[in-house]
């Protein structure tokens, strides 16, 4: 009964400490629960609320000109992994970047990711039409001015690592980070003259923590241990890092892009 009524203490004193700890986020990972689909929104406001162009440029984001260039694949260090640790689709991430710039009013962008699938989609409406005698002429596409390009040419694990802990009475708390860095190339091409108009690198950093606690006691002379041990690690999304930078990026090409006279702001009312 005594060791049933000790180990209820300990147990008491661990989750008493240990909760101002753990639900730093408001949640415990005990009793965290599977969260609804949320809509994704751009994570940089000067990007979104930032003023539309007087004249809006015609940009076109191909596949696989904006890719993973680092073949990095994502570290354990108990075995290996042959997931890659950057999303294999970061021109999907440009593209949202471009078409939310001040809220759409900046550029335009045009389809190329899925370009086959669109001229067979086209090509399907004109042999309709035709079978059924109706005019089989289509709006002709957009063409680009500009492209965009680039890619992901960097991704370092660990750069830096580091922690801190303390333990009194059989009481520990510790605490880990480490850090990750990912970089960004992005090109403004003209498509007239090939020219690279613009270029930028971005750097991001990706940061995770971990924290811990234990305690342990003795009991029966030090004949036997109990022991309670509990932690949660909080890492940064690669993805959401790879979207903070790509945004970064589209910022300040369009701010250069200004400097340069490649476009106007829009006037404002």
């Amino acid at each position: 009964m005594e060791h049933k009524q000790l180990f209820s203490c300990l147990l008491v004193i661990f989750l008493s400490s240990g909760c101002a700890v753990l639900s730093e986020n408001n949640d415990l990972v005990l009793t965290k629960k599977i969260q609804p689909s949320t809509i994704l929104e751009i994570q940089s406001d000067e990007l979104f609320d930032m003023p539309g162009a007087k004249q809006q440029p015609v940009v076109a984001v191909y596949p696989n000109s904006f890719k993973d260039l680092t073949g990095q694949r994502r570290s354990n260090s108990s075995f290996a992994l042959f997931s890659t640790a950057i999303t294999q689709a970061p021109e999907a991430i440009l593209i949202r970047a471009l078409k939310h710039t001040a809220d759409g009013k900046f550029f335009k962008v045009v389809e190329r990711v899925g370009l086959d699938d669109l001229t067979k989609e086209r090509q399907l409406i004109r042999t309709t039409r035709k079978e059924f005698e109706q005019d089989a002429k289509l709006q002709p596409l957009l063409f680009a001015g500009l492209m965009f390009q680039g890619g992901v040419i960097s991704y370092e694990a660990n750069i830096q690592s580091g922690g801190l802990g303390a333990r009194y009475l059989g009481i520990g708390n510790s605490k880990q980070y480490r850090e990750d860095t990912v970089i960004i190339s992005l090109r403004l091409v003209s498509v007239s003259t090939g020219e690279v108009l613009i270029e930028t690198s971005v750097s991001k950093s990706i940061l995770s923590t971990s924290v811990s606690q234990d305690v342990f006691r003795f009991i029966e002379a030090g004949t036997e241990l109990v022991e309670i041990e509990g932690g949660v690690a909080e890492n940064e999304s690669i993805a959401i890092a790879l979207t903070k930078a790509v945004e970064t990026g589209v910022l300040n090409i369009i701010k250069i892009g200004i400097e340069r006279g490649y476009w106007e702001y829009e006037e404002s009312n």
